[in-house]
């Protein structure tokens, strides 16, 4: 059964809600625009904060269901791990968008949220408070997932989460790749950026 939680964990990672709110709102793809990022964050700047909003909790909502799959298909905490990974993936490079997707991180902490609470909200306080002080996302999201491991660690949850979270990191560190030049540049897009 693990691997049919697997499979439907990358298909519920895969449905791009920025695509599909995007599409309906506006009759665009969110990926011709802006940043050409399928996710919240581009939303943000190409239609506004409600969508932008929607998109979020949506992508972090198929996170923890994914996680969720995982629990009610098989009861293992490997199978929980496998299936959020899968839906990050999924959100990452979707089926059913040509493998052209998001970055991943509401995904992410939806996924984190129910595997390792306690680590994400102080990994997400930090990225939070990065945001409000440099106004850059991107920062933002690459201090909740290089924090991760490091609060998973320091709190001590067992191996397996701890080696998730790296691998989530290194995912996160492939799709900002554009970001930390831009950032190292001193020419990445602040949050009040916009793309309209």
């Amino acid at each position: 059964m693990i691997g049919l939680a697997v499979l439907l964990s990358y298909l519920i990672g895969s449905i791009s809600f920025s695509y599909v709110i995007v599409r309906l709102a506006r009759g665009i793809d969110i990926r011709q625009y802006g940043s050409g990022n399928a996710g919240a964050t581009n939303t943000l700047r190409v239609v506004g904060k409600g969508p932008a909003a929607l998109v979020f909790l949506l992508d972090g909502v198929k996170g923890m269901l994914a996680v969720g799959l995982g629990y009610w298909l098989d009861g293992s905490p490997a199978a929980m791990i496998l299936c959020g990974l899968a839906a990050i993936v999924g959100h990452n490079w979707p089926i059913f968008l040509g493998f052209r997707g998001g970055k991943g991180i509401a995904t992410t902490i939806g996924v984190m949220a129910v595997l390792t609470f306690q680590a994400a909200l102080i990994a997400g306080i930090f990225a939070i408070a990065s945001i409000i002080l440099t106004r850059y996302v991107s920062l933002g999201s690459l201090i909740f997932v290089v924090g991760l491991p490091i609060m998973i660690g320091w709190i001590g949850y067992p191996s397996p989460y701890f080696s998730v979270s790296l691998v989530i990191a290194l995912l996160a560190v492939i799709r900002h790749s554009r970001n930390i030049r831009a950032l190292l540049a001193g020419t990445e897009r602040r949050l009040e950026s916009k793309d309209r």
